[in-house]
């Protein structure tokens, strides 16, 4: 029951949502009121009251928002409602509770608000997974070649962690944010991890789906709680990869909930102080898609390129990576780096999967140059059949005016 008015008329809601009125012909000393459940007629024409229990009631959990004299605001899945208080406990401003639309709040769940990531996703958010701790197991002999590269980011990023006191004591402006941009398996995650290593720093991997949610509010949620753990560190690099699928540009067609996140991104970007040794790295292979906010000073300002290597770096790369395995004789890097003209650093390393199921299959358990070849070709053609695949833009033919 939703109402009752002067001139006799119920308003009914059923349990599917729908409404309607019907003359109230019950009588009795008890009139029906607005809550009562009742049991209507199959001709519609009379409604009879029916015991409570009959309702169909459908639980709701929210966040206590405001408590004011007899009533609460309560923001369930981000709408805003007044709720009746509970006379068996007390709430305060922060509880998450639950309830029902005929009951009101039925029961305290929480003290503290429970976020709908971890209601509906468990602890896929857990700040505690996030974080890698420092252990000394990778350092720059782990990344073949791209010298310069790793220069630039010593400079950069590994001396302002490990200085930070210093660079304060001079007065020098702190490097917030370093974008490193460049085409995908060039390995720049894993010499942001070699960085974070060296600088003995907590380093926090963010891909964009672990933490974009589909509730209102909760992608926001997730970077302040990453930013705020990262803060409470001695030293941390936060590592946003494909930084252009959380922070896109934002246009008069951007979804509100992406304007949102990018805004709460800029916001924890610019709420540093001096005493935070933090320094967020993000990654993109298209930093034209990026909010161009997050390029002005202070925030994204510093750049670092990765390319394509080179024909030194390719050889670099294929020694480093060699030395994990199980190989025999002295294997032909230097032909091999002259024949992988254009492979990055990810296609080149698989090349040693396709070589190591080649010595096992034939019986060995050491790669050789034969299997080492072998794996090359077998790495060719994977690699030709995903290029063959890729849609082109075929350029129109001239046409003469």
């Amino acid at each position: 029951m939703k109402h009752v008015d002067d001139q006799g008329l119920v308003y009914l809601e059923l349990p599917t949502g729908y409404l309607f009125t019907l003359e109230d012909d019950e009588g009795g000393e008890e009139p029906l009121a607005a809550g009562d459940v009742v049991l209507v007629s199959p001709d519609l024409d009379s409604v009879d009251r029916a015991p409570q229990a009959l309702w169909p009631e459908v639980p709701w959990i929210g966040i206590v928002r405001s408590v004011l004299a007899d009533e609460a605001i309560i923001n369930i899945n981000g709408n805003l409602r007044n709720v009746p208080l509970p006379t068996a406990f007390e709430i305060v401003m922060g509880n998450t509770v639950e309830g029902t639309d005929r009951l009101g709040i039925t029961r305290l769940l929480a003290d503290k608000p429970i976020r709908q990531h971890e209601i509906f996703l468990g602890d896929a958010f857990d700040v505690d997974k996030l974080r890698e701790t420092p252990d000394g197991s990778l350092t720059y002999d782990d990344f073949g070649g791209y010298e310069e590269v790793k220069d630039r980011v010593k400079d950069l990023i590994e001396l302002p962690l490990q200085y930070h006191d210093e660079l304060q004591m001079i007065g020098a402006r702190a490097i917030k944010g370093v974008l490193f941009t460049g085409p995908s398996g060039t390995g720049k995650t894993l010499l942001g991890r070699i960085i974070a290593q060296q600088a003995d720093a907590v380093f926090y991997k963010i891909s964009g789906p672990e933490i974009i949610s589909k509730y209102v509010g909760e992608s926001e949620d997730v970077i302040r709680s990453i930013f705020e753990d990262a803060r409470s560190q001695p030293r941390a690099i936060i590592f946003f990869d494909e930084i252009d699928s959380v922070a896109p540009q934002r246009g008069d067609e951007s979804h509100e909930s992406s304007r949102r996140l990018v805004g709460q991104f800029l916001t924890l970007m610019d709420g540093f102080d001096k005493s935070d040794n933090v320094i967020v790295i993000a990654t993109t292979n298209r930093p034209q898609d990026i909010d161009v906010a997050l390029r002005r000073p202070g925030r994204f300002d510093w750049e670092i390129h990765f390319p394509n290597p080179s024909r030194d770096d390719r050889e670099a790369i294929l020694v480093t990576s060699a030395r994990k395995l199980a190989t025999s004789g002295d294997l032909p890097h230097g032909a091999m780096a002259d024949r992988t003209s254009g492979w990055s650093p990810a296609e080149l390393t698989a090349i040693w999967s396709d070589a190591a199921l080649f010595a096992v299959k034939d019986g060995r358990q050491a790669i050789t140059t034969e299997d080492y070849l072998a794996g090359f070709e077998q790495a060719a053609k994977r690699r030709n059949l995903i290029a063959s695949s890729r849609p082109t833009n075929t350029p129109k033919a001239d046409t003469a005016p």
